[in-house]
């Protein structure tokens, strides 16, 4: 039987990879945004890259009742769970909105996946949570320490995932921290393509070779190089 994935951000950059990669794979898959970063037609783009009809569902994941009803009309397998603000800087001027998207649509959605017993959880969380580096290059072993409300919703979230299975035996995890991640579709149809100001190095550096915007902002002049930058 073909194992069906439930992919929360599915329609952002990590997310469309991730759906393509799954569909090549043989799974189906269950699209779930509410495309505040991200577009509808890139659904259209991984059905025409796939060739394989793809069901998107749009929602937030602070609407619980769409999120039991699409529980209980689906035999989800496993939850990929991309979904959630991200801008380090908005954060920090707008902390209550990030705990209430990031925090509380996470535990909406493990309540959801434990009232139907989906106990296959991924969760995209973030570098972000190792704060200022004690030393380089960081591993899994670096203490965590978010320095910023994005970073302690992430933190806070893999707290509450581990908690879960600690309490459920049967449900596994797996939490991961992305650095800057990069690279696009060898189809070069689907790349990071985020809505308003960039959150990630490398779309900056793009739109700035594009000619989109005049220069790349260098914050610090206190680095190890000749000019300290």
């Amino acid at each position: 039987m073909t194992k069906h994935i439930f992919v929360t951000g599915g329609a952002g950059y990590i997310g469309s990879h991730t759906v393509l990669e799954l569909i090549s794979n043989g799974f189906k898959v269950t699209v779930f945004d509410n495309l505040s970063n991200s577009s509808g037609g890139v659904i259209e783009i991984l059905q025409d890259i796939s060739g394989e009809s793809i069901e998107f569902v749009f929602g937030d994941l602070l609407d619980r009742k769409l999120l039991g009803g699409l529980f209980g009309a689906n035999r989800f397998d496993a939850i990929v769970h991309f979904a959630g603000l991200k801008a380090v800087g908005e954060s920090v001027e707008k902390p209550l909105l990030y705990y209430r998207n990031n925090v509380e649509g996470s535990i909406n959605l493990i309540e959801a996946a434990l009232q139907y017993s989906v106990n296959r959880f991924l969760f995209s969380s973030s570098a972000t949570v190792y704060g200022d580096p004690e030393y380089l290059p960081i591993d899994e072993q670096h203490r965590i320490e978010a320095t910023n409300p994005y970073g302690e919703t992430k933190r806070v979230v893999e707290n509450i995932i581990r908690s879960v299975s600690l309490a459920n035996a049967d449900f596994q995890y797996g939490n991961l921290r992305y650095f800057n991640p990069i690279g696009a579709h060898s189809s070069g149809r689907i790349g990071e393509n985020p809505k308003g100001i960039p959150n990630n190095l490398l779309p900056f550096v793009a739109q700035v070779a594009i000619g989109k915007r005049p220069y790349l902002n260098i914050w610090g002049n206190d680095y190890e190089t000749k000019d300290g930058t």
